[in-house]
């Protein structure tokens, strides 16, 4: 369709007033969105961009540092402005929302038990959500702007945050006032209205409009599928769909590598999902450039004039010296036992690389125990049949919020009266819940590394970190009881500590955003006492020798972010080529581990 004489994308035709983009994580949803924005506002609307996904790069995309206000962006357009929520300084608003007003009024022993409650992940994640619904619901900040557009957080997170205000007006609903996990109800009953309004947006077809970005992968398409389906059943109906990086035809005919992915995106977008054939559809096309800076989330969007890249005349070195996985693997195998665990942004294939490092410890006859805590991974898929001496499991929140729960009313619950335990299994609904019983989960995988290897596909950054966090609040409450009984228990955040007992790998692309993303994930896991040991630098196109003068232009900005990487991050490194052929099946499992990027 001709939108003031251009050709525009389905998705911002009559766009409405709210626009959100989800999907699995390293599909592009944060360009995406960030074009969106662009676009609006140079068209005279004015626009608030806001990112709820705990691990943001909305500020590294536009080159500026935002946070945890509005701030407008003149220096992109005078009718932008953008937000991004920071979980932790919305989790101390709120706690002081809920203790100022009582503080001076309450015993010290109530309020200390008080703030303990607010202390954990979960009610950063309930801080942050009021912070979202307050956006949708605030009449004289939605009168301020034409439109506003959410980057979302990778899809399990998003379905969770779009789902919990239907949740959370059913909880106060059924709640009677007293004490829960997240504080005194009361501190949630004042939201009742904010969170009923914005339920009425995210329903209303003509004020909010999801925007389901995917790649032109059989895995990710099958993915966001389920992603539209739920989506759907929640009442969220106006939905289109973003099929993004689709390498242009014009490139296959340049390399073998170039047409074994043309031909494996076709593939999968012949055969894409029938919930989502009905849907509205664009393609954004691969680009040879990075998608950061103003200039080039203009071009990302293109329709006409996208011209294909011609850099016929860019020279590559003859090769990409870096050790391959199984090099890692070495270095690991001779300890006998212990923990790896893969962490990283969504999209940077964590789960393959995951999958690969257990298959070539098993094939040494190793006892290799590989997991994964991340709900949109696909370890079965990958691993595509069973392999000697390897076991393989994910922990599922809902099976394992199921067993916490019956587990607390066969043993708590044992000891109460009827009235009692109606009280406990109320407090057991609560949202709160699938966080302590993931954690319990993931506490008991890791302990298995005292006598065989674990390896952990682990969510992505946002996730993981929370996760951790859980971690972190355990190992202090657990120093805190040793103080007095004279004990000390190994923690699970003291085994992670250890680089005797974990080693870390950072998973990344050879891509601005994501090497930065990895490069805070680093700070972060430092912060917490605990040292990477290794960065996995995943399907590395410089390493693949290409021809087409897209890959060799995408090639060449690749070996600059790999000189960075080893220049200022990593200690050790390791480097995946991009193959031909996804790395489906133990055979070409252990072929990826073993490959030497210097020889292809």
């Amino acid at each position: 369709m001709l939108l003031n004489g251009i050709e525009t994308m389905k998705f911002l035709i009559h766009a409405p007033r709210y626009l959100f983009f989800t999907g699995k994580g390293g599909v592009g949803k944060t360009s995406i969105a960030c074009a969106t924005a662009l676009q609006l506002s140079e068209q005279g609307r004015r626009v608030l961009l806001v990112s709820t996904d705990p691990a943001s790069n909305v500020g590294q995309v536009f080159g500026v540092s935002i946070g945890n206000r509005i701030t407008a962006m003149t220096a992109a357009s005078p009718n932008l402005f953008a937000l991004e929520i920071d979980p932790q300084a919305a989790a101390q608003a709120y706690r002081e929302r809920i203790v100022g007003p009582v503080r001076g009024m309450l015993p010290d022993a109530v309020l200390k038990g008080i703030e303990e409650q607010l202390s954990g992940a979960c009610t950063t994640e309930i801080a942050a959500f009021d912070e979202f619904t307050a956006l949708l619901a605030d009449p004289a900040l939605i009168a301020s702007y034409d439109h506003i557009v959410f980057d979302t957080a990778p899809t399990g997170h998003t379905i969770r945050l779009l789902q919990l205000p239907g949740a959370w007006s059913g909880f106060l609903e059924a709640s009677k006032g007293d004490v829960s996990c997240l504080g005194p109800l009361a501190g949630l009953e004042k939201q009742r209205t904010q969170y009923k309004s914005a339920v009425e947006a995210l329903a209303d077809p003509h004020r909010t409009r999801l925007v389901l970005v995917a790649r032109a992968q059989t895995a990710t398409l099958r993915e966001v599928a389920r992603t539209h389906e739920e989506l759907a059943a929640v009442g969220l109906s106006q939905q289109c769909l973003v099929i993004n990086g689709v390498l242009p035809s014009a490139e296959a005919e340049q390399d073998d590598l170039a047409e074994a992915i043309f031909l494996r995106e076709q593939a999968a977008l012949t055969a894409i999902p029938d919930s989502l054939k009905s849907l509205p559809r664009d393609l954004v096309a691969l680009k040879s450039f990075n998608l950061v800076g103003v200039d080039a989330l203009r071009r990302l969007l293109n329709v006409v004039g996208d011209t294909p890249c011609t850099e016929a005349g860019i020279e590559l070195p003859s090769s990409v010296h870096a050790p391959s996985l199984s090099s890692l693997v070495d270095d690991f195998a001779a300890e006998g036992h212990g923990l790896v665990m893969f962490m990283g942004k969504g999209g940077v294939g964590k789960t393959t690389l995951a999958a690969a490092f257990a298959v070539e410890l098993a094939r040494r006859g190793l006892q290799v125990h590989l997991s994964t805590s991340d709900p949109a991974a696909h370890l079965a898929e990958t691993l595509d049949g069973t392999v000697h001496n390897l076991t393989v499991s994910r922990i599922d929140p809902r099976e394992e919020t199921d067993r916490y729960r019956r587990y607390v009313m066969d043993t708590k619950g044992a000891e109460l009266d009827a009235e009692g335990r109606a009280l406990l299994e109320e407090d057991l609904r609560s949202p709160c819940t699938e966080e302590i019983a993931v954690f319990q989960a993931f506490s008991r995988i890791i302990r298995e590394a005292d006598t065989r290897f674990v390896v952990m596909d682990t969510a992505p950054t946002g996730h993981t970190l929370l996760l951790l966090d859980a971690t972190g609040a355990y190992h202090r409450e657990i120093t805190r009881q040793a103080g007095a009984s004279g004990l000390i228990e190994i923690t699970p955040m003291m085994q992670l500590q250890d680089p005797r007992q974990t080693r870390v790998l950072i998973a990344t692309l050879a891509e601005p955003t994501p090497v930065l993303e990895a490069a805070g994930l680093q700070d972060d896991l430092r912060r917490a006492g605990i040292e990477p040991w290794a960065w996995v630098i995943n399907n590395s196109v410089a390493s693949s020798k290409p021809h087409s003068p897209l890959l060799k232009q995408r090639a060449l900005n690749e070996l600059r972010e790999i000189e960075v990487i080893a220049a200022r991050h990593a200690r050790r490194y390791a480097i995946v080529p991009l193959l031909k052929q996804e790395p489906i099946g133990t055979a070409q499992l252990l072929d990826l581990s073993r490959l030497d990027v210097a020889s292809k």
